[in-house]
């Protein structure tokens, strides 16, 4: 028994902690549940928001590259400048992609968290969810208009480039339809052979291959960022739908704001009410009180008045 105590008092002296308290420290098997259910939505949000910066990165690269294609008058440039936008746009497609089933994902996960009770309707998780879902693909939408931004800019600056390559070689602005040709095919015939003559044959060739690669650059690009549109449109159905539903939410919070107002009003006037009712019933009392101080005085008067 001496020898329990000691090991015991050792134990203490050594700073030994008491045995935790289980119970107290694991919470509830909804509350983990639930919690680990917005854990892996947040995780979900996060790699998102990495793959839409990605996303605006290749964008920055892309119109700088652009911008490049303007001012380069060899053909061996314009290509690797067209092997380079090309790159960039193969990863955003790439990117898009992702985004896109990682949004219709977190919609699925979205409505299991519900269904499975891990969060009820109108909850706080519930608008969190919501909100910050809304607000990545708001996000998401913004990056659909830079883009398309950038695809009306590569078409009329490249209408530009043709035009100042023409004069260029011929010394003579090219007509409407000259222009249009150029653009259409890469090349015109009726521009060039006047040139040849006046200028020399290798010069115009040279400006000949270079527009050309200029010509097939931008139709690739174009075609390129068509098919990225419409990665972005099958994902804008999304956008709207989600907007739908933070609006009637919003209209639910609103209406619950307005019944906790109404509430706390009316609990405000009960309660002033009851404070009335209490001042009443004291004054009744106290009232009471004195008349039968005053009944008992005239009736001890009266009678020491008969003595």
């Amino acid at each position: 028994m001496n020898d329990l105590l000691t090991l015991i008092k050792d134990q203490d002296a050594a700073g030994t902690p008491p045995p935790a308290d289980v119970e107290a420290q694991q919470p509830a098997p909804e509350e983990q549940a639930e919690r680990e259910s917005m854990d892996a939505f947040f995780k979900e949000v996060a790699a998102i928001k990495a793959l839409m910066s990605d996303v605006r990165r290749s964008q920055t690269r892309l119109a700088d590259a652009h911008q490049q294609t303007k001012m380069v008058t060899r053909s061996a440039e314009v290509h690797d400048l067209r092997e380079k936008m090309q790159a960039e746009i193969a990863s955003v497609s790439k990117s898009a992609e992702a985004i896109k089933k990682r949004l219709a994902e977190l919609d699925r996960g979205n409505e299991a968290a519900l269904k499975k009770g891990l969060m009820a309707p109108g909850s706080s998780a519930e608008r969190t969810r919501t909100a910050m879902t809304g607000a990545l693909k708001k996000k998401l939408k913004d990056l659909m208009g830079e883009f398309q931004d950038l695809r009306a800019r590569v078409s009329a600056e490249y209408r530009e480039t043709v035009e100042r390559r023409v004069y260029t070689v011929t010394g003579q602005r090219a007509t409407e339809a000259e222009v249009e040709e150029l653009i259409d095919t890469g090349e015109s015939e009726t521009i060039y052979k006047k040139a040849m003559l006046e200028t020399g044959k290798g010069y115009v060739l040279d400006t000949l291959a270079e527009i050309r690669e200029r010509h097939d650059a931008v139709m690739e690009l174009e075609r390129s960022l068509m098919e990225l549109h419409q990665i972005f449109l099958d994902m804008a159905v999304l956008v709207e739908a989600q907007g739908e539903m933070i609006d009637n939410i919003e209209a639910q919070v609103a209406r619950s704001v307005d019944r906790v107002q109404a509430g706390t009003t009316h609990l405000q006037g009960a309660k002033q009410h009851q404070r009335s009712k209490r001042k009443w019933l004291l004054c009744a009392i106290i009232a009471s009180i004195l008349i039968i101080i005053i009944v008992v005085l005239v009736v001890v008067g009266v009678v020491r008045g008969f003595k």
